[in-house]
C-alpha cells in the first residue's frame, strides 16, 4: 500500500509518476477513474506532464527503510519499518538518509528543523 508524503527522509527513488485526471481533460479510459504513468527519470515524467492535458506535475515514488513520523505537530517518532510513499519531487532536495540522519535529527545538539 502506497502512502502519500511524510517521513522527512528518503532512501531510494523507485520511479516517477504522472497522475492523469479525466475530470480535468485527460483521456478517459475507465469511466472517469484517475490513473498514472510511470517513468524511470524525472525529465521523462516532466516532459510527459507538460505535454498532456489533465496531467499533474510528476511525483516521486520513494522507499523509506526508516522514517520520522510526526503524528501531531512537534511530536516526532523514529519508525523502523519500510514503507513506500509518493513525494513531491521538491522533497528530494533533502539529502538521502544515511546511518546518522535520523539519530542526528533527534540529537539535543541538532539545530531546530
Amino acid at each position: 500500500m502506497v502512502k502519500s508524503g511524510g517521513g522527512y527522509v528518503w532512501d531510494e527513488v523507485l520511479e516517477y509518476r504522472v497522475w492523469c485526471h479525466p475530470g480535468n481533460g485527460a483521456e478517459d479510459f475507465e469511466d472517469g477513474v484517475d490513473y498514472y504513468y510511470v517513468f524511470a527519470t524525472y525529465d521523462e515524467a516532466l516532459e510527459f506532464s507538460s505535454m498532456t492535458i489533465g496531467a499533474e506535475e510528476p511525483l516521486a515514488l520513494i522507499l523509506q527503510k526508516e522514517y520520522i513520523d510526526e503524528p501531531e505537530p512537534g511530536k516526532y517518532i523514529h519508525v523502523k519499518e519500510e514503507r513506500i510513499t509518493e513525494w513531491r519531487v521538491e522533497f528530494l532536495k533533502t539529502p538521502k538518509r544515511t546511518e546518522n540522519t535520523i539519530p542526528d535529527f533527534f540529537s539535543l545538539n541538532t539545530p531546530s528543523n
